[in-house]
Order: C-alpha cells, then structure tokens, then sequence
C-alpha cells in the first residue's frame, strides 16, 4: 500500500474528503486529517522504522542495491 501526502485547499477539502469516504477501508483509509506530518515524522511514528534504517545503513556496501536493480 502507498502512503501520500496531500495539501487540499479549503475550499475543496469537504468534496474531497466525501469521495474518499465512499471508498471501501481496505483500498483507501484516512491517517490523519487534521494534522500534516513530514516523511521523516511519519517514518519516525511507526514502531521499529528508526531501528530498521540505521540498521540498513550499516549494511556493508556490498550488499547495496541501486535502485535500477529494484523489483518494485
């Protein structure tokens, strides 16, 4: 599933917030509406995220993959 942070004028924001309602919770889920957080905060709010990067970044190079070589 993917994360994405949007900024929705106010003047629109009522519409917007009425079509995502009328998606079913397992396609679509509002994280916060009232609070806009950064990538780093929301990385940084879920549980084990932290660990999980400075883990990885003491991987040895070796090991690293460039991002061509990912399966997205």
């Amino acid at each position: 599933m993917q994360t994405i942070t949007l900024k929705v004028e106010d003047s629109v924001s009522e519409k917007f917030l009425w079509l995502l309602k009328h998606f079913d919770e397992k396609e679509i889920s509002i994280i916060d509406k009232d609070k806009y957080l950064s990538d780093d905060e929301y990385l940084r709010s879920i549980p084990g995220m932290t660990e999980s990067i400075i883990k990885a970044s003491n991987e040895p190079i070796e090991k690293y993959v460039t991002a061509d070589k990912l399966d997205w």
